[in-house]
């Protein structure tokens, strides 16, 4: 294991690269404004010829994502396509048509639902759970829903996890997502399928929406992914068998500040499995 530098500029990690599969939360923008450098270096790299495809844990469907990057300025063309977990959370209901479903989550996130028309019950009638996130993600934490998820338990309820992410930044915060209330229905002892990064499933969909873009297959050894979490970017670019761009700006921000270069020790405590390489914040 080398030491791992920093890399300043998107260009030159990108010789051999056809398609970039890029996280959006910590890397595009930080849920209040876009960053502009990061839109920029994307839409570049696309007018040269490459393929961009935005990769989210956003449990709503690739449309909603969308209006919401329009609303920070992130314009259409910095991106081919879009891939959410939420889509494939919806595809999973309506693989289950018929079925009681208690949706956990905010008002907010009511578009995970549009035109499937689930049957939305209460704990105690349903047949299955979808967390899309906290009721209240401003205040709330995973261990105010403990009693909900033994109550859940004691059903033998599956539970979906539309966003697997633990936290995510929001401005200058840390706030928790549905990963940490799936995480303590697993430590329950609760049954849950996670949609989403780190995944295979999320991985498989987007090179399906890379290879329409190319016109053929992207082989692995050609596709580039950019994240800011360990947990979710950077293990499920290694276990589909892709490198990744590690931007540290996001949620792991203090774990480098003041640092120019990671030596093997430290980048095997940090990482397990190294990135390409790392950079601050995503330029072209």
């Amino acid at each position: 294991m080398t030491t791992l530098r920093f890399a300043e500029q998107l260009r030159d990690l990108v010789a051999g690269v056809d398609v970039l599969l890029s996280d959006i939360w910590g890397v595009v923008h930080n849920g209040l404004v876009a960053f502009p450098e990061a839109c920029e270096a994307l839409h570049t790299f696309r007018s040269r010829g490459g393929t961009v495809i935005l990769i989210t844990n956003a449990p709503r469907p690739a449309d909603s994502v969308q209006r919401q990057l329009r609303k920070l300025g992130v314009a259409d063309d910095t991106y081919d396509a879009i891939v959410s977990s939420g889509d494939l959370t919806r595809q999973y209901v309506a693989d289950h048509p018929g079925r009681k479903v208690f949706w956990l989550g905010p008002e907010r996130d009511n578009s995970i639902h549009r035109g499937l028309d689930p049957v939305l019950s209460p704990l105690e009638q349903a047949d299955y759970i979808i967390c899309t996130g906290l009721y209240d993600d401003e205040t709330e934490s995973a261990e105010d829903y403990r009693g909900m998820m033994l109550q859940a338990r004691e059903r033998k309820l599956t539970l979906i996890c539309a966003n697997p992410d633990i936290v995510v930044e929001r401005g200058d915060r840390l706030i928790y997502c549905a990963g940490a209330i799936a995480e303590l229905y697993r430590e329950l002892g609760g049954e849950v399928i996670f949609y989403g990064k780190p995944h295979r499933p999320i991985y498989q969909r987007a090179m399906q929406l890379a290879a329409k873009h190319l016109g053929r297959p992207a082989e692995l050894s050609r596709v580039l992914a950019i994240g800011d979490s360990v947990r979710t970017d950077l293990a499920g670019a290694h276990g589909f068998g892709i490198d990744c761009l590690f931007v540290t700006r996001g949620i792991h921000a203090e774990d480098f500040e003041g640092v120019d270069q990671l030596d093997p020790a430290s980048v095997k405590e940090l990482f397990g499995h190294p990135p390409r390489a790392l950079t601050r914040e995503l330029k072209w």
